[in-house]
């Protein structure tokens, strides 16, 4: 009888730790903040032509490291879909208020060690392929030979040295493997925080839509609604190019889970 007992504890334990190890059964990833995700666009979306479910697919343009320690790889895949497209139709109607034309997409989820990852995020900041290409081109002039880069929102990044600093010439990131880590800086609607994150080509301060004209984010993603991106104007039908970037931060959990 003992015997018996002995062998079924023994049964049990091996087969709980069989369930643990089982070969690409990975624990579940949860995103939490601080955590942010330089990505960019894969695919353009346009009002004009795009339709409600079309796919929006985008990826990530350096290392993130999640506050677990855990490592998202650069060229990690993040899917979402098109919420809403309406194409601007301009009125000839005589001092007529034109009607706004909105592109709202939805970001869904990113891969992360082969799990779909659901995403409660906001778009800090985002800018257009020719304003993203300006942040990774090196300034080379007479007056400055130094290869240095200027990030989206203004902060310095020079090849030689790991600081990167703003205008006041204030260290606010820094250069390491895998991309630039700074400390978010609050300002114009967006938080700060006292953590390292990721923010590959955006500065530290970035905050907003670059080269985006006569476009306004009527949302970016909140609690209430999390991971939409909305695009209006009133001038043409909103767009985004592919090869656009733009730095999603991680909602709070407590705030996305409470207004559910």
């Amino acid at each position: 009888m003992f015997r018996a007992k002995v062998l079924t504890a023994l049964l049990v334990v091996s087969s709980a730790a069989f369930a643990q190890t089982v070969p690409g059964r990975s624990p579940a990833v949860v995103l939490d903040t601080p955590t942010t995700f330089p990505i960019e666009f894969m695919n353009s979306i346009a009002a004009k032509n795009a339709r409600s479910g079309d796919a929006v697919t985008a990826r990530t343009t350096q290392i993130v490291r999640l506050p677990d320690g855990a490592i998202v790889p650069k060229g990690t895949r993040i899917t979402g879909h098109i919420l809403a497209a309406n194409p601007f139709v301009y009125n000839t109607t005589p001092y007529a208020v034109q009607k706004p034309s909105v592109l709202s997409l939805h970001f869904d989820s990113i891969e992360v060690e082969r799990q779909a990852v659901p995403l409660d995020v906001t778009v800090r900041a985002m800018a257009d392929p020719i304003t993203s290409e300006e942040a990774r081109t090196p300034i080379n002039h007479d007056i400055d030979p130094s290869g240095a880069t200027v990030q989206i929102g203004g902060d310095q990044r020079y090849p030689w040295n790991a600081p990167v600093t703003n205008e006041d010439g204030d260290v606010v990131a820094y250069s390491r493997k895998g991309g630039v880590y700074a400390h978010l800086i609050a300002g114009a609607g967006c938080d700060g925080s006292s953590v390292e994150v990721s923010v590959g080509i955006y500065s530290a301060s970035a905050c907003g839509l670059y080269g985006f004209d006569r476009t306004s984010a009527e949302e970016v993603g909140s609690a209430a609604h999390p991971s939409t991106l909305t695009l209006v104007s009133t001038h043409g039908s909103p767009k985004i190019w592919k090869y656009s970037t733009a730095l999603l931060e991680v909602l709070p959990r407590q705030q996305t889970v409470a207004s559910r």
